[in-house]
């Protein structure tokens, strides 16, 4: 276990720098910040390359596997003061516990079809929060990923993974342009469902088919209309006060459970 005390030091500026979107993709590394969401990662077989701790924390089991788990990996394991712990999250009273990962492989291959008769997805999500609840959401449901189109939200942004509750690890996740995605679903069998206004249905009455694709767009501009005339349904949920409309990653929610009790 090496230990790190100065903030000059070149692993904490490293560190640091992975909080920046352009130094992430050079690296093609993100960072995790938690013991419980480092948990879910070792769970599912995923370990960081390096586990970044702070010198004063309270021991707990789960660390003490995790390290173990991490050097036997080959791994780095660092100890450093709290002063460098709160440069490299950026936050005050951080974490006691971060780690870095290499960041997945996000190309369409990685979902599975057959996995679940639900798959998410999300068009230009721009606020990284939304997309981790996305994922979280996609988590609850046993969705078989999630799907962003076009210029979304850094899904491995300190953000969207702290949104993400773990759910960063869990579900099958993947970015395309949108004629990739298209070509992509028409390839094969799935129900392409959006929510919206154009020509819609009640999203209770609607019909819907398995392998389900829900998608919802743009927090503050919706779904393109050429992407909402591609759709093979379109619903909508009734608004019963002043709001004309619902959160976008809420409606995905709304929307996938309703998807799960007609073809679940």
């Amino acid at each position: 276990m090496r230990q790190i005390t100065g903030l000059s030091n070149p692993t904490v500026k490293y560190l640091r720098s992975l909080r920046d979107k352009k130094h992430r993709k050079r690296e093609q590394r993100f960072m995790a910040e938690g013991l419980r969401l480092l948990t879910d990662a070792r769970e599912t077989g995923r370990l960081p390359e390096t586990l970044v701790m702070a010198e004063r924390r309270e021991h707990h089991p789960l660390l003490d596997a995790l390290i173990v788990d991490v050097e036997r990996a080959g791994g780095d394991v660092i100890e450093v003061s709290e002063a460098a712990l709160e440069k490299i999250t950026g936050k005050e009273n951080p974490q006691a516990v971060c780690g870095v990962f290499a960041e997945f492989d996000t190309s369409l291959g990685k979902i599975d079809r057959a996995a679940s008769p639900l798959i998410l997805v999300a068009q230009a999500m721009r606020d990284p929060g939304n997309l981790g609840t996305m994922l979280r959401t996609a988590d609850a449901v046993g969705a078989g990923g999630l799907v962003l189109i076009d210029d979304c939200a850094d899904p491995f942004s300190v953000e969207a993974v702290r949104a993400s509750m773990g759910a960063i690890f869990t579900v099958p996740l993947a970015q395309a342009r949108w004629d990739e995605f298209r070509g992509w679903l028409r390839a094969g069998p799935g129900q392409l469902v959006a929510a919206s206004l154009r020509e819609s249905h009640d999203y209770r009455t609607a019909a819907y088919a398995a392998p389900c694709f829900v998608m919802v767009g743009n927090e503050s501009r919706g779904l393109p209309e050429e992407y909402e005339m591609e759709c093979d349904l379109r619903v909508h949920m009734p608004m019963r006060g002043r709001a004309d409309s619902l959160n976008a990653a809420v409606a995905g929610a709304v929307l996938a459970y309703e998807v799960l009790a007609k073809i679940g």
